[in-house]
């Protein structure tokens, strides 16, 4: 089990370039992410956003990529006709309000088109220093969602064995349960009809009144769920989504037994149900 929250960053300078890789992971129902590369690395976005999807399946995920080159290669390039219209225009604007000035060539290179540069674009060279950052940045951040999520598992999971032992404490007040509906049954028809108690008219609505007021199916679906709740967290490194969808099944169950049962210990035992799988479910909304 692993949880959606951590941090990670990786950075390595090299000969040529110094690059950088930060991860930002939240809670999200859904995988979100987002990612910051420098303009020139923006043709690297798809490949970094299909490396990140295969390590990580759920939550918000900001993936931040910075890069310095120490050589950058850069040709500076001096548009000349441009540098000229300028000059022109400037000389003319000082003939027509009788000035003698001219205009300086600091002037001039500051106008937009007259510099003009143009860095290497190498990204081949790029993607090979970035890969391995990338990659120990993924590991840092997946290791501490790990550990993060080793702690959750374990709150989890002592949660879940109090919704085990629960079911075991109604299951034992099933027959009392039984024996209480029948008892109330018979002392209802002594009271209306005295001892002209007709023992098959009793049985029949015995059985009627069971089959609404027994919790037995409930048990047996609620040990089905809990089963499958263990399971889905042993085995599904990703078990969020299925988790908080058998929570919603728990709880379903948990309602049923409350509204049918007024055996004291049987709704207390409720109480205790409907505490822990809160306690569950509030873990479960930082769970991958």
């Amino acid at each position: 089990m692993r949880s959606m929250t951590g941090y990670a960053y990786k950075e390595k300078t090299g000969s040529l370039v110094t690059v950088s890789a930060e991860i930002k992971c939240y809670n999200s129902r859904f995988l979100d992410l987002q990612i910051s590369l420098p303009p020139r690395l923006s043709s690297m976005e798809s490949w970094i956003r299909e490396y990140m999807s295969s390590r990580f399946f759920r939550g918000k995920i900001e993936v931040t990529i910075r890069f310095k080159d120490h050589n950058p290669g850069v040709t500076v390039q001096i548009n000349t006709e441009t540098a000229r219209a300028y000059e022109k225009a400037i000389l003319g604007l000082a003939a027509a309000l009788n000035l003698e000035e001219k205009p300086s060539l600091g002037l001039i290179l500051g106008f937009e088109g007259v510099v003009e540069t143009e860095s290497a674009r190498d990204e081949e060279k790029w993607k090979a220093c970035l890969e391995p950052v990338l990659c120990e940045a993924a590991d840092q951040a997946e290791a501490e969602r790990n550990r993060e999520g080793a702690h959750t598992e374990a709150d989890i999971l002592s949660h879940l064995a109090v919704l085990e032992e629960c079911v075991k404490k109604i299951t034992v007040h099933v027959p009392e349960m039984e024996t209480t509906i029948k008892e109330n049954l018979k002392e209802r028809f002594r009271e209306l009809l005295g001892d002209k108690i007709d023992e098959n008219r009793i049985l029949a609505e015995t059985a009627v009144l069971l089959v609404k007021t027994t919790v037995s199916e409930e048990l047996s679906r609620l040990n089905s769920h809990l089963a499958e709740f263990r399971a889905e967290t042993k085995n599904n490194p990703s078990p969020g989504k299925k988790l908080d969808f058998l929570c919603q099944e728990i709880n379903r169950e948990i309602n049923t037994i409350g509204s049918k049962c007024s055996i004291i210990e049987v709704s207390r035992a409720v109480v205790e149900m409907k505490n822990a799988l809160e306690n569950i479910r509030e873990q479960l909304r930082n769970v991958e």
